[in-house]
């Protein structure tokens, strides 16, 4: 009859390689889902996205515009002259979704 020893988890870990590789990698993915999740909704609350009646509104001017050929999508660029970062508007016209105009407006740096 073979007797076993209680292997501590020191030991354990030792013997399979790749053990702590694999347990800090799991930290790191779980420490990033968490702060992933966390970190949109922070900054969601703090300022409304940029849109194009809101620009308007708030004194922007249109620098450029460039429409494509099919009439699908436009880019409009917005300047101020108190800025030193233009923002552009991309604007998608599509009749398969809803809604069917989307906006995404971004500053340029």
């Amino acid at each position: 009859m073979t007797r076993t020893r209680p292997v501590r988890a020191g030991r354990a870990l030792r013997r399979r390689p790749g053990a702590r590789t694999a347990r800090a990698w799991r930290a790191l993915v779980c420490g990033g889902l968490a702060a992933g999740i966390g970190w949109p909704a922070g900054i969601a609350a703090a300022e409304q996205p940029l849109s194009i009646e809101r620009l308007g509104a708030d004194g922007w001017e249109v620098a450029g515009y460039a429409g494509t050929l099919d009439n699908r999508s436009s880019l409009i660029l917005f300047r101020r002259k108190d800025r030193t970062y233009l923002i552009q508007c991309s604007i998608l016209y599509d009749v398969t979704r809803n809604p069917r105009v989307v906006t995404n407006c971004y500053e340029l740096h």
